[in-house]
């Protein structure tokens, strides 16, 4: 490719630009295409790719998404590091609206989704034990703190297909898996990335409760307006964080 990036953002919904003089690249791989075009941008003197993963106005629900293209256009722009943040439901308590977490593992639900780039005859078998990247975790949680975020350091995702919410049986049920929160589109993406050897870090906005907590009657099931308002009050904090990520991946 003509184009190169040191450093990728996928934005997530309500994401959509980073801002700045911008050049927008069409961007062609051999899965199809992706999200939608490529912005390239100037940060700090790195070029920065961002690429929103449901399309520019959120077009796209997390089953529709093509993420093996998506992953394939920051491996072709040579980006040494993905931030990927996203919007999540809390299971627990203590993982409040409004909370940053510094995913670490996740639990795989979903289903249908094009999932690898290895395919016959080269079938390749990887160990995703640790699916983000620990030096890029840490980043994340120290420039978090600077700048007065509420961050949990680690928590375990599961991933469902979407794009509706959780019925009050499943939740629990992913609560008793293990899982802290809850989400649509971190699988197949993070493995992906795996796949092709990029450094990737995950930093989710808690904006619910998901189907409600057990023995708590009085926090409701989420609804798409409250995710919004949550998201909105955030944003910034979301674009600050992923800001002071750029400035510091590649420092000494």
């Amino acid at each position: 490719m003509y184009y190169s990036a040191d450093i990728g953002v996928i934005g997530g919904s309500g994401l959509y630009e980073l801002g700045g003089d911008v050049r927008r690249i069409d961007v062609d791989t051999p899965y199809g295409k992706p999200s939608d075009a490529v912005s390239l941008v100037s940060v700090g003197g790195k070029t920065v790719a961002f690429l929103p993963r449901h399309g520019k106005g959120h077009t796209l629900s997390p089953s529709e998404i093509n993420y093996r293209a998506n992953i394939d256009v920051f491996s072709q722009l040579g980006v040494k590091a993905l931030i990927s943040p996203c919007c999540v439901g809390s299971l627990r308590e203590d993982f409040k609206p409004g909370d940053f977490v510094v995913t670490d593992q996740y639990i795989n639900m979903t289903a249908g989704r094009k999932d690898t780039f290895f395919q016959s005859p080269k079938v390749v078998h990887l160990s995703a034990a640790d699916p983000y990247d620990q030096r890029l975790r840490s980043y994340a949680i120290e420039e978090a703190q600077k700048l007065g975020i509420t961050v949990h350091d680690g928590g375990t995702t599961v991933v469902v297909n979407g794009p509706r919410f959780s019925t009050r049986a499943e939740s629990r049920m992913y609560a008793g898996f293990g899982a802290d929160i809850i989400n649509m589109t971190q699988y197949p993406e993070a493995y992906l990335c795996m796949e092709k050897a990029i450094p990737v870090i995950n930093v989710a906005l808690v904006t619910d409760y998901d189907a409600g907590l057990k023995d708590k009657p009085g926090i409701p099931p989420v609804t798409e307006e409250q995710v919004l308002k949550v998201l909105a009050e955030n944003n910034e904090k979301v674009k600050a964080l992923i800001f002071r990520m750029i400035e510091r991946i590649g420092r000494k």
